[in-house]
């Protein structure tokens, strides 16, 4: 156990330091399941992913909270796996597991020493061919699903702010609630209505199997075709989602939270969604502010001023959409207006002057060094080449992304912000402290 342990880290944690080609083989399964196999022999571990792509946007009317739901229900048995038994499977063989939602996608993972793909192709298949569904898996994860709320989002301080921001940002599209979703949706729900859920998105069709690590690509397609080749297609899945009219007048908002007793200023823009050049350019004024201590943002209202406990933002990126979050906390009672009149003042800056040639070459780095640690793991690998595959219809986006990031400019870099962070295109939010 011990040296399975030590692999598992090894593979989680080593890397070459270099931007290397990610050498891959793809191909279809009669019933539609994209497959990805990259073979990497630098420790005995292998990563076996399947990517479903539904996401919180899919959950039916009225049923928020569906596609995160079952990425806790398949998790509880199948036909040939009782009831609580998946997750002893996993580490009586020297593995761990998990899943995770978002709004576009639902990613299950499986990490194993080498010698035990085929328990991992086995688990995966069994999860998308007969995964069981019943009274007694809903309402266990039902709680689960509660519970998880209760920690993550309602007792957690500042665990409803982004929730907030995407309400106000989106009121068509479905982004404009979390994905864990409601749980008086999930209580009125019935058990057709999951099996309607599974049935329409947990198919081969809907999917891509990504596998990396010590293995052999031949043995690996056949232990693939043992286990998902009889797994029926599915139906063609039609996808629409309102479109969100532009914003042309700033929206104004105050939020309250129990639990904090500091309050927080935001300010959100709508912006385009992942695959587009813009998104890496808004990625880089993310970066110019706020990414480190000596960032933008920090040093001034952080260190300089000393007016904010934090500062800082984000570039919230999905496929359809995205949100551009800028946000800080006040220190000594410093008034919120005066923070949003110091954000406000870095955006201008980054709107009406180019950022320095020092300040340039130090997000190239960043950005290199970010795009070689998410290639550094076999799990990350998986999820970059089924990324690339589901999002950008192109496998190959896991190698040519950082050629991307290297074309964008400082011209570029000042035009999306000038384009998207407008006072007329957001929304301000004063997030308080509930009494």
């Amino acid at each position: 156990m011990k040296k399975t342990i030590f692999y598992l880290f090894l593979a989680a944690n080593s890397f070459s330091g270099t931007a290397q080609k990610v050498a891959y083989t793809e191909y279809n399964l009669k019933n539609g399941l994209h497959v990805i196999l990259h073979q990497d022999k630098a420790a005995p571990v292998v990563a076996v992913t399947v990517m479903y792509h539904v996401g919180s946007k899919d959950d039916p009317a009225n049923r928020t909270g569906f596609a995160h739901f079952f990425e806790h229900l398949l998790f509880e048995g199948s036909d040939n796996i009782k009831h609580g038994v998946f997750d002893k499977i996993v580490s009586g063989s020297g593995g761990q597991n998990n899943a995770n939602t978002t709004q576009d996608r639902t990613f299950y993972y499986v990490i194993f020493p080498s010698n035990q793909l085929a328990t991992g192709i086995w688990l995966q298949s069994e999860q998308m061919l007969h995964p069981v569904i019943n009274e007694t898996g809903v309402k266990t994860q039902n709680e689960v699903v509660k519970e998880e709320k209760r920690m993550r989002v309602d007792n957690q301080p500042y665990g409803n702010l982004v929730s907030n921001v995407m309400k106000d940002l989106f009121t068509n599209h479905p982004y404009h609630y979390a994905p864990i979703g409601s749980m008086a949706d999930l209580d009125a729900a019935t058990l057709d209505e999951f099996k309607a859920f599974n049935k329409k998105y947990y198919t081969p069709g809907n999917a891509v199997l990504t596998i990396a690590g010590d293995i052999d690509i031949a043995k690996t397609k056949t232990l693939i075709e043992d286990y998902f080749a009889d797994i029926p297609a599915g139906l063609d899945i039609k996808k629409t989602f309102a479109k969100e009219e532009p914003i042309t007048k700033e929206i104004i908002d105050t939020a309250y939270d129990s639990n904090i007793q500091i309050p927080a200023i935001v300010e959100a823009y709508r912006v385009p969604g992942k695959t587009g050049k813009e998104s890496k350019a808004l990625e880089m004024v993310n970066a110019v502010l706020s990414q480190g201590n000596s960032s933008r943002l920090y040093k001034k209202m952080v260190d300089d001023k000393k007016n904010s406990l934090f500062a800082g933002s984000f570039n919230y990126s999905l496929e359809d959409y995205g949100a551009y979050i800028i946000y800080a906390l006040p220190n000594n009672d410093t008034p919120l207006d005066t923070l949003l009149k110091d954000m406000d003042e870095e955006v201008e800056k980054l709107q009406t002057s180019l950022i320095t040639e020092t300040e340039f070459t130090k997000l190239q780095n960043q950005f290199e060094n970010d795009f070689i640690g998410k290639n550094s793991k076999m799990l990350g690998i998986t999820e970059n080449l089924a990324d690339g595959y589901t999002f950008y219809q192109n496998t190959n986006y896991i190698n040519t992304e950082l050629d991307e990031i290297r074309k964008i400019t400082k011209e570029d870099i000042q035009n999306v912000a000038k384009k998207y962070l407008s006072k007329s295109q957001r929304l301000v939010l004063y997030y308080l402290p509930k009494k």
